[in-house]
């Protein structure tokens, strides 16, 4: 049986398929469109599991969509009638995208899918799954285990903001619920927003900015903002938020408590919204670790997954990880709503047909996240042929050499290989890397590469064998989802001056012998690098090793700021000529950017939308 999973009209749309329980492919439209977080209906996404799997649209037996308008169209009329006659605007504004789109979506979805087979009736297929059913189900069916708690928190699906399920074998029993709009996502965003920051896209910067702040607002966000009970279940105070009626996530209240207005886009950055950052990244710890321990005296699991958009914060992960009230923790690499698509379709074939559920032996089910598109050698060599790149085609052992020598000479590389990755990270198939020991590798990357913010983090990949080596980490991390410190015997001391050093102001000042990736905490963004998933780029960093005694590499997302991580090889290649990358691999082909022909340079730094 073939389930197509689909998420769609919101935002970061994506397309999975399903092939008797195994996850055959999954991919997000953005990847396919360039257009970041695309919220269009996944058609290129779906053409492409259907090509990964070899079939045509017609193999298809059941499509199933990650939420139900119906009731997500019920919060909305709920929530402006509460709050009439404020936010009248809005409401007028939304309503009528409601009434010709969103509301209707079972005719809309059949619509859109007879542009792939126009003759068939998909309505007799269409499968309908709540949001935070299908968050739980993209995390606790793809994990390790056989049973497990699975924590759900994110902005809103339908009604739910945070919710509570239990796995075991083949179903997921979904117990506790917090409702809108009482939302540890949305205070988040709030602050996003608050900080000068794009809601939905901008929360990591905040989570980035944090280290370089003090918690100073932290009570005052606890004592007005949020009322945090001690299993960790939460309310809001509205008085201070404007995100149920106005077209802006705080107000004026808001406002008045914090001492100004909100920070503009690109305005100077301050020590006031690095407090800021610091502060609510604090306050979310809070809820999430108080929650967790709460989970886990209640249900008695040893085992807790984790998805939704807040699954995403790393940092906290890594402090409910490391304070034991599980013995493991799993988080879907796609928390966000892209893993939805996922959850709809595994949860409609385990739970709606009640098919079984296998383990494997303690590895989890999403191979990697490499789920994405690739492409064959020769393929790359025509793609790259008509793009006017100049290659060398080597073999595999010389590919991994000459990258390894580059990279130990400081040059940064594009590092294109194998299927694309699914979620928001790049793990080693469609990334930049570079030399974690060079003191100017981050800012170099930030600067002139990714053209972005100097003060934002890179993240290491390690061997899956070395990772105790190099960082306070015992577990697996190959998804970029745990937050650990650089082992103390890496770590450089600093001096009685730099230690009085505020703010952004740390940002040169190296703290270990990977100053690269090493935050201004001592903390770094591990990712585990398993030969068993990733053959070749375990071999690119333990040749980087041999050579250098460091089995780490920085590794960053294919792309440029406000841009989609490239996809084909051409998107590959465009990027490689608009940034100050100097080396691009993309299977066999080896690119040396003093060979390309100057014509085709690019000028990437405004090309795509601020992120």
């Amino acid at each position: 049986m073939h389930i197509l999973g689909i998420s769609a009209f919101y935002h970061d749309s994506a397309a999975a398929l399903v092939r008797d329980g195994e996850i055959v492919a999954a991919a997000q439209e953005e990847r396919f469109t360039r257009k970041k977080h695309d919220s269009g209906f996944p058609h290129q996404a779906i053409e492409y599991c259907l090509s990964e799997a070899g079939i045509g649209i017609d193999d298809i037996d059941h499509v199933a969509f990650y939420d139900k308008p119906f009731l997500k169209f019920e919060r909305l009329l709920e929530t402006y009638l509460s709050f009439a006659p404020s936010g009248y605007k809005s409401f007028a504004m939304a309503m009528p995208v409601w009434l010709k789109e969103k509301l209707f979506q079972k005719s809309l979805l059949n619509t859109e899918l007879k542009k792939h087979l126009p003759k068939f009736n998909w309505s007799d297929k269409l499968l309908f799954a709540e949001h935070h059913q299908s968050h739980a189900a993209s995390a606790f069916f793809p994990s390790p285990f056989e049973e497990a708690a699975v924590l759900t928190m994110d902005g809103v699906g339908e009604w739910a903001t945070t919710s509570l399920a239990v796995g075991h074998g083949n179903q997921l029993e979904m117990l506790k619920e917090i409702h809108f709009p009482h939302s540890l996502g949305l205070l988040y965003s709030a602050f996003t927003y608050y900080t000068g920051f794009k809601v939905n896209s901008g929360e990591y910067k905040v989570m980035g900015l944090a280290p370089y702040g003090e918690p100073k607002f932290a009570s005052v966000i606890k004592d007005n903002l949020i009322d945090i009970k001690p299993d960790g279940s939460f309310k809001l105070n509205m008085d201070y938020f404007d995100y149920c009626t106005g077209l802006r996530m705080t107000n004026a209240k808001f406002d008045e408590l914090f001492g100004g207005p909100a920070r503009s886009a690109e305005q100077l950055m301050t020590q006031r919204e690095m407090d800021l950052a610091a502060s609510v990244q604090d306050v979310l710890e809070d809820v999430v670790l108080a929650m967790g321990r709460s989970i886990a005296k209640e249900q008695g699991q040893k085992n807790l997954c984790l998805a939704g958009g807040v699954a995403l914060n790393c940092v906290a992960n890594g402090k409910l990880l490391r304070d034991g009230c599980f013995d493991e923790v799993w988080i879907q690499p796609a928390a966000g709503d892209a893993g939805g698509a996922l959850g709809a379709a595994l949860g409609a074939w385990h739970q709606h047909f009640d098919k079984p559920r296998k383990t494997n032996g303690g590895h989890d089910a999403m191979a990697g996240s490499y789920l994405g598109p690739s492409y064959q050698q020769d393929e790359i060599e025509r793609r790259l042929t008509e793009a006017g790149a100049k290659f060398e085609s080597l073999d595999e052992d010389a590919i991994v050499t000459r990258t390894a020598a580059d990279l130990a000479d400081g040059k940064g590389i594009g590092w294109f290989q194998g299927r694309m990755e699914f979620g928001p990270r790049a793990l080693g198939c469609r990334s930049i890397l570079g030399d974690p020991r060079s003191p100017s590798m981050q800012k170099m990357l930030n600067l002139k590469v990714k053209y972005r913010e100097s003060f934002r983090p890179f993240a290491p990949s390690v061997l899956e064998e070395k990772v105790g080596d190099w960082f306070d980490l015992d577990s697996e991390s190959p998804y970029m989802l745990l937050v650990a410190d650089v082992k103390a015997e890496h770590r450089t001391e600093m001096t009685a001056e730099e230690q009085a050093l505020f703010g952004i102001e740390k940002l040169n000042v190296p703290r270990s012998s990977i100053p690269a990736i090493t935050h201004v905490d001592y903390s770094a963004r591990v990712q585990t690098v398993s030969k068993r998933t990733n053959p070749r780029y375990h071999a690119l960093i333990s040749a980087f090793g041999e050579k250098t005694g460091c089995p780490v590499l920085v590794n960053t997302s294919f792309n440029v700021r406000g841009e989609p991580i490239v996809c084909t090889p051409e998107d590959a290649f465009r990027c490689f000529m608009g940034t100050d990358i100097e080396t691009l691999v993309v299977g066999n082909c080896l690119m040396e950017k003093d060979a390309q022909d100057p014509a085709l340079k690019q000028d990437y730094k405004d090309a795509f939308e601020l992120d």
